[in-house]
C-alpha cells in the first residue's frame, strides 16, 4: 500500500465483509495505480500546449477570433510601483496621493490604471484556445465514456475492466492538470468555487477507485461531462461572435446542466447510497464530497437561472453575453472583445446580467 497499514485498513475503505485480499490481482483496482496520474497530468499539459499552438490558434484565426487592440500606456514608475506592489485598483485616497506624487490629474491616474489592467487581461484568442482544449477533452471523455458504460452496479466484487481503469486515470490526470495550470489559465469570477470543485473531484476519483466503486464514479463523471463540453462550445461561439448560434447553444447548455446536475445527479447518488451501498467510512467520505459538488451545482444553477430571468425581465436578449471581464473591471466599464449577445451602440457599461455571465461564460 501507499502508506501505513492503519490508514489502509480494509474496514475504512471497503464495505463490510470485503478485504484487500479479495481484491488482489490485476483485475481489481490497486491504489498505487493512480500514481500514474502524475506523469499523466504532465503529458496532458504537454498535449494541451501542442494542441493550442497547432490546432486551436490557427482555427481561431481562420474563424475570425482576434484580440482587441489595447490602449497605449504611458510609462510611469510611480504608478507602476503601486500597481505591482499595492494593488490593481487604488482607492479614492490612494488616487489623490498618486496624483500628487506623479503630477497627473486624478482622472488621468484612473485612466492609467484602467489601461494597465487592460494590458494584463487575457485576450480573446487565449480564451478561445483554452475553451477549444476543454471542449475537445470533455466531448471525447463524455462520448467515449457513454459508449463504454455497461451496468449501473458498483459492487466491490466486480472486477475492474481495463477501459474503466484507463477512463478513471485519464479523468484524474486531467483534473490534476487543471489544478497545475490554474495560475496560468483565465481567472474567472468563480475562481474559488472552481478550486473547491477540482479538489472535491480529485478526492472522489481517488477514493472511489480505491474502494472499487468505479462504475458508480464513472456514471457521476458522465453526468458532469454531459454539460461541460456544451458550455465550452458556447464559449468558443461567443469569442467567434456567432451570436444566434451562441444563443441556441447556451439554451441547450442551461437545460442539460440543470437536468443533469439538479435531477439526475441526486437521483443517481440517492439510488446507490440507499439501495446498493452498505455504510462504511469511505462511503461517508464520498457522500460528503458529493454533497459539496451538489452545493456547487445549486450555486451555478442559480447563476444560470438568475441570468436568464434577468434577461427576460429586462427584455434585453442581446445583452445576455457581455464580454468576459472580471467584476472589478466591470465597474470601470472596461468592455472588451464584443459579446455573444452584444449590447447596442447606445449601451454604456455592463448589462444587468453581465456580472452573472462572467462566472459561467469567461
Amino acid at each position: 500500500m501507499l502508506s501505513s497499514k492503519g490508514f489502509w485498513h480494509h474496514e475504512y475503505w471497503l464495505p463490510p465483509g470485503a478485504t484487500w485480499e479479495d481484491m488482489k490481482g490485476i483485475q481489481y483496482p490497486q491504489p498505487q495505480d493512480l500514481l500514474l496520474c502524475i506523469p499523466g497530468a504532465l503529458l496532458l499539459i504537454t498535449v494541451r500546449c501542442i494542441f493550442e499552438r497547432t490546432v486551436a490558434l490557427p482555427l481561431g484565426r481562420r474563424l475570425g477570433v482576434s484580440d482587441k487592440l489595447r490602449p497605449k500606456l504611458q510609462p510611469n514608475a510611480t504608478l507602476e510601483d503601486f500597481y505591482v506592489l499595492l494593488g490593481r485598483t487604488p482607492k479614492e485616497g490612494d488616487l489623490i496621493s498618486l496624483s500628487k506624487q506623479s503630477g497627473l490629474p486624478v482622472k488621468k491616474v484612473e485612466t492609467w490604471f484602467r489601461h494597465r489592467r487592460a494590458q494584463d487581461r487575457p485576450g480573446l484568442m487565449k480564451k478561445f484556445c483554452e475553451s477549444s482544449w476543454r471542449f475537445t477533452f470533455y466531448s471525447t471523455s463524455f462520448f467515449s465514456g457513454l459508449a463504454g458504460v455497461s451496468h449501473c452496479l458498483s459492487l466491490v466484487s466486480q472486477p475492474l475492466l481495463p477501459a474503466l481503469g484507463w477512463f478513471y486515470l485519464l479523468e484524474l490526470s486531467f483534473y490534476c492538470s487543471l489544478v497545475a495550470t490554474l495560475p496560468f489559465d483565465v481567472k474567472r469570477k468563480d475562481f474559488k468555487e472552481q478550486i473547491i470543485h477540482h479538489i472535491a473531484t480529485i478526492t472522489l476519483i481517488f477514493v472511489s477507485y480505491c474502494a472499487n466503486l468505479v462504475r458508480f464514479g464513472m456514471i457521476v463523471m458522465l453526468v458532469h461531462d454531459a454539460s461541460d463540453y456544451i458550455l465550452e462550445l458556447a464559449k468558443m461561439l461567443h469569442y467567434m461572435k456567432w451570436k444566434r448560434v451562441c444563443e441556441a447553444v447556451f439554451i441547450v447548455f442551461a437545460v442539460v446542466f440543470i437536468i443533469s446536475r439538479l435531477v439526475l445527479f441526486p437521483l443517481i447518488t440517492y439510488y446507490y447510497f440507499v439501495t446498493k451501498f452498505q455504510l462504511f467510512l469511505v462511503s461517508c467520505v464520498i457522500n460528503a464530497f458529493l454533497m459539496v459538488l451538489q452545493l456547487l451545482h445549486i450555486f451555478w444553477s442559480y447563476l444560470i437561472i438568475q441570468m436568464i430571468f434577468g434577461v427576460i425581465l429586462h427584455g434585453a436578449v442581446r445583452k445576455i453575453f457581455v464580454s468576459s471581464v472580471p467584476p472589478l473591471l466591470m465597474r470601470d466599464h472596461e468592455i472588451q472583445g464584443g459579446s455573444c449577445m452584444a449590447a447596442g451602440k447606445g449601451h454604456h457599461g455592463p448589462s444587468p446580467t453581465s456580472d452573472l455571465c462572467n462566472s459561467l461564460y469567461e
